[in-house]
């Protein structure tokens, strides 16, 4: 059996139940929206304390009525029949309470900047990025999310150069932020006609959208560019300095947003740049307490990679946890539960592993 924090679960359930009176008194409309939040937050967890809690009085009682001597014969058979039902239901129960108290990544529930970039591989990575974009807009999709596309710059045969979306809804961070790496793909591109298997790469960050009050920048620390947008020739050749650059003077960071609207550019920048600080900050903490997180997107060099596509094969692995499927054609399709979960569920195992360590 698992050894339970069990003053904190009865603290978890206190909180619980004053959040529930407190929202049923009427409190204002801002009061309101902070208490609903954080009680859809613990209300999984308390019902599962809760299922606990009566499993072991269940199991209680039935032991009790094993112990009894006066207890009959059918009885006694009853009792001995459910007791190894329920104790592995209080087994399971555990087990479940144990992932939910993990510590939580502040940064789970909040809505993410997508950034897609073709690495090694020239036009074939460029197709690869446009594909891997598809991939997360499916996926998207399927969980309800919005997706919005910030900024592109198109390939030269298709595909994407780079490509950012910001993508909102619940869990997104959550869900996204293993997919941050460099991606490979194995396969025989359109334009090879001696049908070689050519090797490409693509880097994803996902970087957790900040808000204003999670990072300040002071007006002295940027520097805002105004130019004219470079177009692909013809009518589409922008004739207004519409496109921003705006760089973080401290850190050097430079974000740059090219389309029609130079206050939206001015805004979608300074978004993209708050996401990326933002992501500095959490990532030097991070490095305070663990050597195991490294940047987020590497050159596009092959050897950085962290998953690979492998297209003749239909198989996709995942290098960080050895998982390998042969479903490739799905995933692509924006079928990334199985991936997603099993990155989620190596994460909670080594957290487990550090707090019994710890």
């Amino acid at each position: 059996m698992i050894n339970l924090p069990r003053d904190r679960m009865d603290q978890v359930v206190k909180r619980f139940d004053m959040l529930e009176a407190q929202m049923a008194a009427g409190p204002a409309p801002d009061a309101y929206v902070k208490m609903a939040a954080e009680y859809a937050d613990i209300q999984e967890m308390v019902a599962k304390i809760r299922e606990l809690r009566a499993a072991e009085r269940e199991q209680e009682d039935l032991e009790a009525m094993l112990g009894d001597k006066g207890t009959d014969s059918e009885m006694r058979a009853l009792a001995e029949a459910d007791l190894p039902e329920v104790e592995s239901r209080i087994e399971a129960l555990q087990q479940e309470i144990q992932v939910l108290l993990l510590p939580k990544d502040a940064a789970d529930e909040r809505n993410a900047i997508l950034e897609i970039r073709a690495g090694t591989g020239g036009d074939e990575a460029a197709l690869f990025a446009g594909d891997l974009f598809r991939m997360y807009e499916r996926y998207s999709a399927s969980k309800g999310w919005r997706f919005e596309v910030v900024s592109a710059s198109d390939g030269e045969v298709g595909g994407f150069k780079e490509i950012i979306a910001s993508v909102s809804g619940r869990g997104v961070f959550a869900n996204l932020k293993f997919e941050s790496g460099v991606h490979r793909v194995q396969r025989v591109p359109a334009t090879e006609t001696q049908g070689r298997i050519h090797t490409s790469a693509a880097t994803v960050a996902v970087l957790p959208e900040a808000e204003e009050v999670d990072i300040e920048i002071k007006a002295e620390d940027i520097r805002i560019d105004t130019m004219r947008a470079s177009g692909s020739g013809g009518q589409h050749v922008n004739t207004t300095d519409s496109a921003v650059r705006i760089t973080h003077l401290p850190t050097g960071i430079m974000v740059v947003q090219a389309e029609k609207s130079q206050h939206q550019n001015r805004a979608r920048a300074m978004q993209i740049l708050r996401a990326r600080l933002y992501d500095l900050e959490r990532s030097r903490a991070d490095e305070e307490r663990s050597e195991s997180r490294k940047s987020q997107v590497g050159s596009g060099d092959r050897s950085e990679r962290i998953r690979t596509y492998n297209f003749p094969q239909g198989r996709l692995t995942d290098h960080r946890i050895n998982l390998t499927l042969y479903k490739l054609e799905r995933v692509m399709e924006g079928e990334l539960d199985e991936v997603v979960n099993a990155l989620i569920a190596d994460h909670q195992s080594k957290l487990l592993a550090e707090m019994k360590e710890g």
